[in-house]
């Protein structure tokens, strides 16, 4: 029975209510703005890598290594959007 048991699930969604718990914790502490901001990135990227290897399954079919290599296109094209958006408009270097 303990096959049948979802047991992978069960610890995500565990670690996941951990992971919002430091999230909230933050405002509840009332921490300086760095590390604030710092905790709340880690946390932010550690839960969406929880949700996309135990529940949305990235990692479990055959091609996971496209499906690997399209998240960090992706997130590089997130990062250069980002970055690009603050050297033009914030910091002024275009």
């Amino acid at each position: 029975m303990s096959e049948l048991f979802p047991r992978k699930q069960v610890m995500g969604f565990v670690y996941s209510l951990i992971l919002t718990a430091a999230a909230v914790a933050v405002y509840f502490l009332d921490l300086s703005f760095t590390v604030g901001m710092t905790v709340l990135l880690v946390t932010a990227f550690l839960q969406a890598g929880l949700q996309l290897i135990v529940f949305m399954h990235a990692g479990e079919t055959e091609d996971k290594g496209a499906i690997y290599t399209n998240i960090y296109y992706g997130f590089i094209i997130a990062l250069v959007t980002i970055f690009g958006t603050l050297l033009a408009m914030v910091w002024d270097m275009m």
